[in-house]
């Protein structure tokens, strides 16, 4: 078979429940030439048995079992190692992808060779458009947060992920936050507005993770706007910077309130570096 185009990549860890469903929705695309991986990182139900069933009725399917857990992110730039395709898109294993997603998203990036990335956008006067390092940017910072989307809502080319070293993998839950920025202000993205993604709501995912959001936005903000070359002003950062010491103040306040737990506000404070004069510079901002 010759090298695809496209790679889906599904990672998976206990989702017996869901992969099933999830890699059918895959077979069933109007778009042939793909491979799809899946890496499972050690699960202790049946999802590697279910996995290797499709496996072994069709040669597009790769399965491969870690030696050892991973954790999500480190595992979802294992599962692009294996990639052979020139665009990769990533499938959770608990979630589903329509006959023609595959398709549209590869049709909308084969449009134009500047593009580096398409991601999933709900904003209409951005359908179809293109925008620049510059402009990805700013409109997240200072109009519509565009740029919060999760791995399956994006279409990556394989060279340009490779090349801004695959995603972070000390964020958590939010290191797509991270890399959606990074990949922001060096690259072109195409802003994809047709739904191409059927997202899982359930209770053992990770975005029920709250506590480790609490101190990984901030964490990953805090590190965008210091290490990225974001195409913005010394006084435009500033500004950012002070607004997300404010929002972890507001969120911090909330949690406590909320969970009533001494403790573990101290835990995100302390994780976080987040000091006295940090807090009083985000409430007078």
């Amino acid at each position: 078979m010759n090298n695809p185009l496209v790679s889906v990549l599904m990672t998976a860890y206990n989702r017996e429940k869901y992969i099933g469903e999830a890699i059918e929705s895959v077979l069933l695309s109007t778009y042939n030439n793909f491979e799809l991986i899946i890496v499972d990182d050690c699960s202790r139900d049946m999802t590697v048995s279910i996995a290797k069933k499709f496996e072994a009725t069709d040669d597009r399917i790769k399965v491969y079992v870690n030696e050892k857990n991973l954790g999500d992110y480190p595992n979802r730039n294992k599962a692009a190692s294996y990639a052979k395709g020139e665009y990769i898109m990533y499938l959770d294993s608990d979630d589903k992808t329509y006959p023609d997603s595959i398709e549209y998203c590869l049709n909308e990036m084969l449009e134009d060779s500047k593009i580096d990335m398409g991601m999933l956008c709900r904003i209409p006067e951005l359908c179809g458009k293109i925008l620049s390092p510059a402009e990805s940017i700013n409109h997240h910072f200072f109009c519509n947060q565009i740029l919060i989307m999760g791995p399956g809502g994006t279409i990556i080319k394989k060279s340009f992920f490779d090349n801004i070293n695959q995603y972070p993998e000390k964020y958590g839950p939010a290191n797509d936050m991270y890399f959606n920025l990074k990949a922001a202000s060096v690259g072109n993205i195409k802003y994809l507005c047709k739904e191409f993604l059927f997202y899982r709501i359930h209770e053992g995912q990770e975005a029920n993770n709250g506590l480790s959001y609490l101190s990984n936005n901030y964490l990953y903000t805090k590190d965008a706007l210091k290490e990225l070359q974001l195409p913005l002003s010394k006084e435009q950062l500033n500004f950012l910077s002070l607004k997300s010491k404010r929002r972890f103040v507001h969120n911090i306040f909330k949690f406590l309130v909320e969970s009533k737990s001494i403790s573990q506000t101290y835990m995100v404070i302390k994780k976080c570096n987040f000091t006295v004069k940090d807090a009083l510079q985000g409430i007078f901002h």
